[in-house]
């Protein structure tokens, strides 16, 4: 479930793309189950030919790609994943609807060989849909690695369609795909019908209708599929197949007559809507059952042992939160500690360039208006974002990926399944929850997963509940200046990692918190069911992890931050170096929000930092400085004890560590991330909730705390 520039819309933003074919073109849709490996197939047919948009009246984005063969041009549609045709997501609908009614010349159906049965439903469903199909038996190395002998042959004669056996991670079994892919496309290999037989009710419920819908379809559509369709139909799939005939099909009035006797038969023997779905499932699994039973062979019974004896420690009820706590713990000590050094690096390599643009200007004789806007303005805000936003971002987005391609990820939505069902809210929370932890923004668009619009919207307006990368340094500061002191040096970074997790479990019950409050006032409802798919361990590709983390992830939220840095660092030097009576416009600000300030525990200039750090939280700490300083620039001061002097001199006490902290955890999103909410949900309303729920509970919070740590008489 990986964040990438499909996921995101970075390649084409806010672009839906039609699919546009020249003369022979064939299109080519590439369906299957998630986590099958359908997007390595895509990548490695497709190359670098490869656009992402939105699916037309969609926030659901597709892929796609070229390739040529034989001097004939392929499209390839990457379709979402998904387990079934009976749409119950967004995602599932754009599957079942192109699949169904976008008319592909050729459906590639990609299966995991180590979980074929499970994969097959899907298989079966589209076949009856369309006859046109390729399935291919994607991860055969990992099948072969757990004893797992699949008769491709007998599969074959089972489906009635040509299969193939890929590795699609080391490029094996791609030609033969393309050369079945070719031949099925250009009609020189013929498939036939293999009929999915329901119990004897549903069969003669179906074979009423069928005959009606056959004149009235033609060629059309399949009318056997249609058939069923009509006798278990839902209102998205009602409208999807209405316009794609160009009618409404129910307007027929001598279908509707067979229609409403075949549905009085079905009644007649106690067969109620829910329960005919519930038997075309059964019969559809029961069909996938025999056919895995014929065609797979375990060499190794217990294939699965080693993953199962792992689950065991970490999804245990025991075991499960505490190894997940301390996994989550050592990737921030290790972000911690690692980017310190590169940050410092370059820290020092762009203010170098900012010295350099100092002497240009000086040498042109530039006024120091123009200079101070664009070099101590603009430019020291974009440097100093850079430096403290790219080191943490490149090593904490590849740790994240690396849980996820390893297939830890789904197992934390598994252990924290059961606190957000107490909530009110979907399990897949907690993996846009993580996705938080390296950019609420890609948090944010992480929600997409999440099927139920109410649970969606939950996750959304809590999620910056976690602290992002750009809020990670003025904690981790302020946790190494006056509570880190307290131990002996070798175990300060340690003990400061310890601290920032306690944090962080104070984010994630804050979230908790909320979503149980929403869930119970503005947003209404009961968690939805779904299936949370346990992916068999695998060894991550750290090639593929390194690269996508860094173009797909890291460069994309640091593009959003620098695009809304520039203009903060402009604002914050016009009002650091605008003077009223001998003081700047933001000593002024800050006098006014001093007396309000204090009641949370801050100062007005703290204040005035979070809300002048509105564009980027990374600024808010040298803002800090530059407002106690009274210096018209924002200045680095990288000593930390230094900066603890500063920060002592000027009133801060430990209950204003403490209360910094907390608004720091709990304010108001950041604009890339109040954008995202803009995109995702399409409401100034629900934007503008996101931006005050965080700020009036974090503001409560601090007051409380601050009042309480008075009471108490604890500086």
């Amino acid at each position: 479930m990986g964040l990438t520039n499909k996921s995101t819309g970075s390649a084409v933003n806010c672009c839906e793309l039609q699919i546009v074919r020249n003369g022979d073109d064939k299109v080519i849709a590439l369906a299957g189950n998630p986590n099958v490996g359908k997007s390595t197939v895509f990548n490695a047919l497709t190359g670098l030919n490869q656009h992402t948009g939105n699916w037309p009246g969609k926030t659901v984005c597709n892929a796609q790609g070229t390739y040529k063969l034989r001097d004939k041009n392929f499209i390839l549609v990457d379709i979402p994943g998904t387990y079934s045709l009976m749409a119950n997501s967004a995602e599932e609908e754009v599957a079942r609807d192109f699949i169904c009614f976008g008319e592909p010349d050729t459906t590639v159906v990609v299966t995991d060989a180590t979980c074929l049965e499970r994969n097959l439903n899907l298989v079966l469903q589209i076949l009856e849909v369309t006859r046109n199909v390729v399935v291919c038996v994607n991860l055969m190395d990992e099948a072969k690695k757990k004893g797992i002998q699949i008769d491709l042959d007998e599969l074959s004669l089972n489906l009635g369609v040509p299969v193939v056996a890929t590795s699609a991670a080391t490029k094996k079994g791609l030609d033969a795909l393309t050369d079945e892919i070719y031949a099925v496309s250009f009609n020189k290999k013929r498939t036939f019908h293999v009929k999915m037989k329901y119990d004897d009710k549903i069969e003669n419920a179906i074979e009423v209708i069928l005959p009606r819908v056959k004149e009235i379809v033609k060629d059309k559509i399949d009318a056997r599929w249609l058939s069923i369709k009509l006798l278990d139909m839902d209102d998205t799939l009602k409208t999807a197949i209405n316009s794609f005939l160009g009618f409404d099909i129910l307007e027929d009035e001598q279908l509707s007559s067979l229609l409403k006797q075949a549905k009085f038969g079905l009644k007649s023997h106690n067969i109620s809507d829910e329960n005919l779905r519930d038997m075309i499932v059964s019969g559809i699994v029961s069909r996938a059952e025999q056919i895995y039973k014929s065609c797979v062979i375990l060499n190794n019974v217990e294939y699965t042992a080693r993953d199962r004896k792992i689950d065991r420690l970490l999804t245990s009820k025991l075991t499960g939160i505490p190894i997940m706590l301390l996994l989550l713990g050592f990737i921030f000590w290790l972000t911690i500690i690692g980017a310190n050094y590169p940050s410092e690096l370059l820290s020092k390599a762009l203010f170098w360039v900012e010295d350099r643009l100092t002497d240009m200007f000086t040498y042109f004789n530039s006024p120091p208006w123009l200079q101070g806007i664009i070099v101590t303005g603009m430019y020291r805000t974009l440097a100093w974002v850079v430096s403290v936003m790219l080191p943490p971002m490149a090593i904490f987005f590849p740790l994240f990926t690396l849980l996820e391609d390893s297939g830890y990820l789904p197992r934390i939505a598994f252990n924290m399944d059961k606190f957000f069902k107490k909530a009110c809210a979907h399990g897949k929370q907690a993996l846009t929850m993580c996705m938080g932890f390296g950019c609420n923004a890609c948090g944010v668009i992480g929600c997409r997963i999440i099927d139920s619009p109410r649970e969606r919207l939950i996750a959304t307006l809590t999620n910056n509940f976690v602290p992002c990368n750009g809020r990670f340094p003025t904690i981790i500061a302020l946790i190494t200046m006056f509570f880190s002191t307290a131990v002996i040096l070798p175990l300060r970074s340690l003990f400061s990692a310890l601290i920032l997790l306690s944090v962080i479990v104070l984010g994630v019950c804050m979230t908790l918190l909320v979503s149980k409050l929403l869930s119970k006032t503005l947003l209404k409802g009961v968690p939805s069911s779904f299936a949370l798919e346990l992916p068999p361990y695998r060894k991550p590709q750290i090639g593929k992890v390194v690269v996508r983390s860094v173009f797909d992830r890291t460069l994309f939220v640091l593009g959003r931050a620098v695009s809304v840095a520039a203009p903060a660092g402009l604002v914050i030097w016009l009002m650091s170096n605008i003077t009223v009576n001998n003081l700047s416009l933001l000593n002024h600000c800050a006098a006014f929000l001093d007396p309000f300030a204090r009641l949370l525990g801050l100062d007005g200039i703290i204040l005035m930092a979070f809300i002048l750090g509105f564009p980027a939280n990374e600024i808010v700490v040298p803002i800090m400085i530059m407002g106690y300083m009274c210096s018209g620039k924002m200045v680095d001061m990288t000593d930390l004890n230094s900066l603890r002097e500063l920060l002592i001199q000027n009133g801060w006490t430990y209950t204003t560590a403490i209360c910094t902290i907390l608004f720091s955890l709990m304010h108001f999103p950041c604009a890339t991330t109040c954008i995202t909410v803009k995109k995702e949900t399409g409401s100034i309303k629900w934007t503008l909730i996101s931006f005050l729920l965080p700020t009036i509970i974090g503001m409560l919070i601090c007051f409380v705390v601050a009042t309480l740590l008075k009471l108490l008489n604890i500086a």
